[in-house]
C-alpha cells in the first residue's frame, strides 16, 4: 500500500479521535504553531512540520505507557510516510524510545514539545495571561526557579538547543513567536489588543 501524505484536517481528525482532553489539544496545537514557525523560518516544509508537530503526542492519553511506540502504530495503519513517523517517534528519545532525532525537524520537535509547557504556565502566571506580550527572559527567569512547572524537564530542552546550535534564549523566542500565531486557538491571547 502506498503511503499516504497527510493533509492538516486529516491529522486533526485523528488526534481528536485519540484525544478528548482539552490540554492536550491546546499542546498538541502550540507544538504545531512552533513547528511551522520554525519551518517558515528555516524555509522548510511548513505543512509537513506543522501535520507532524499536531500528532507528535497522539497515543500519549489513551496510551501513556506505550508513548511514541503505539503513535508509530497508528501512522503506520494510517499508511504515513516513514520519515512523518520517525519525526514523530523521535521526540521521545531518551525517554521512551532510542529513536535518537537526525534531521532539523526532529531536533526543533524534541528542544521545543517540552519548552511549549514552560511558555504556557509562564504565561498564565502574568497579569495578562498571554503569549502576546511574552519575551524570552520572562521565561528564563522561571527556569531557573526548579519549583515551576516542575514536570517540565528543562535538561530535554537545554539538549535540543545543543543538538540544534542555538541559544536557549533564541529558541525560547521562536517557541513563543510560534505560539503566537496560533495564541486564540490554545487560549493564550489574554487580555492584549494586537
Amino acid at each position: 500500500m502506498s503511503e499516504n501524505i497527510p493533509t492538516r484536517d486529516e491529522a486533526f481528525e485523528l488526534l481528536t479521535a485519540y484525544n478528548q482532553s482539552d490540554s492536550l489539544v491546546k499542546h498538541a496545537l502550540a507544538v504545531e504553531g512552533v513547528m511551522r514557525y520554525m519551518a517558515r523560518k528555516r524555509g522548510e516544509d511548513e505543512e509537513k512540520w506543522g501535520v507532524i508537530g499536531l500528532v507528535h503526542d497522539l497515543d500519549y492519553e489513551k496510551f501513556p505507557e506505550q508513548h511514541c511506540k503505539k503513535t508509530e502504530e497508528i501512522l503506520n495503519e494510517h499508511h504515513w510516510p516513514a520519515e512523518y513517523i520517525r519525526a514523530v517517534v523521535s521526540h521521545g528519545w531518551g525517554i521512551c524510545v532510542d529513536v535518537k532525532p537526525e534531521s532539523d525537524l526532529e531536533k526543533v520537535l524534541f528542544a521545543v514539545d517540552e519548552l511549549t509547557g514552560l511558555v504556557v504556565t509562564t504565561a498564565l502566571v502574568r497579569p495578562s495571561k498571554s503569549v502576546m506580550d511574552l519575551k524570552a527572559k520572562s521565561v528564563k527567569k522561571k527556569w531557573k526557579d526548579k519549583r515551576f512547572a516542575a514536570g517540565v524537564d528543562r535538561s530535554i530542552i537545554q539538549k535540543g538547543a545543543e543538538m540544534l546550535g542555538v541559544d536557549i534564549g533564541e529558541l525560547i523566542t521562536d517557541t513563543i513567536m510560534g505560539m503566537r500565531d496560533v495564541a486564540d486557538e490554545i487560549g493564550l491571547k489574554g487580555s492584549i489588543e494586537r
